[in-house]
């Protein structure tokens, strides 16, 4: 008969307990993972799984007490850890969701919206749109694969029981949300520069021809407008959101060294 001690059964739960904190609050945290049509169970087997894939290669385990303030102050670590990262992959997500919505109220369709249960809002429908492509090309890129390796990877630059973890990451990580603003605006530039010239054209066409019944031709026109510009901008898409991919991954690296501490 195989005697196991409590000793051992506490030594396998801080073996596969404090990544798995990590790894479900990654998951709980990222765009992808996060919907609420994933089933809760498949996240927690997700979660649990990859903690014993990886555990062969994590370094020791901090000798603390499960039930004590200490193990809890790990907890919360690791929770900060996954969280973090999480943040990184929806400030992504949210770049495209930005760009939608500035496309959409230039070509007057920001009435054009639709409960998503994902976020719990309503989201404009070319929002969720370039959502989709965006979330489909991170797919067919491996993004998702890559993400995982980094999360592997966080536990030999902070392993679980780190002393401590530097704070400025916060102001970095504050910082890079600004990407949402830029690299949106950047994205939706050609199709609302485009929208606000033809504005201006029907404006001055108003004002010369005021018998003209301009507001009844500018919405068709400006939306038609959009849709072609739409279509125009789709090809070169591709590389865009490759180099966005590119530096949240490298971003991404960065924050966890700077959690590190390292230089």
């Amino acid at each position: 008969m195989i005697d196991i001690t409590s000793a051992q059964w506490q030594a396998w739960l801080q073996l596969f307990g404090w990544p798995s904190v990590r790894i479900l609050a990654f998951l709980s945290a990222s765009p992808i993972w996060s919907w609420s049509s994933v089933p809760r169970q498949f996240k927690l087997l997700f979660g649990v799984a990859m903690a014993f894939a990886i555990a062969p290669s994590l370094p020791p385990m901090p000798s603390v007490p499960l039930f004590s303030l200490e193990s809890v102050g790990i907890m919360l670590q690791q929770i900060l850890i996954g969280a973090a990262m999480g943040l990184v992959l929806r400030i992504m997500i949210a770049v495209v969701i930005n760009a939608g919505e500035y496309i959409s109220m230039q070509m007057g369709l920001g009435f054009a919206t639709f409960f998503s249960p994902d976020s719990g809002t309503n989201t404009m429908v070319l929002s969720r749109f370039l959502e989709m492509i965006t979330l489909l090309m991170f797919l067919a890129m491996n993004g998702h694969l890559i993400t995982l390796q980094i999360l592997a990877w966080t536990f030999e630059v902070l392993p679980v029981g780190a002393t401590s973890i530097d704070s400025s990451f916060a102001e970095t990580l504050a910082r890079w949300g600004g990407t949402i603003f830029t690299s949106g605006l950047l994205l939706a530039l050609p199709v609302v520069a485009s929208l606000l010239l033809i504005n201006l054209s029907l404006g001055i066409l108003n004002r010369a021809s005021p018998q003209l019944t301009i507001f009844s031709i500018g919405f068709p026109m400006t939306l038609t407008a959009g849709l072609a510009m739409i279509l125009a901008l789709t090809p070169n898409l591709g590389g865009f959101l490759s180099d966005l991919f590119e530096h949240q991954l490298q971003f991404m690296q960065g924050m966890i060294e700077q959690m590190a501490g390292a230089t």
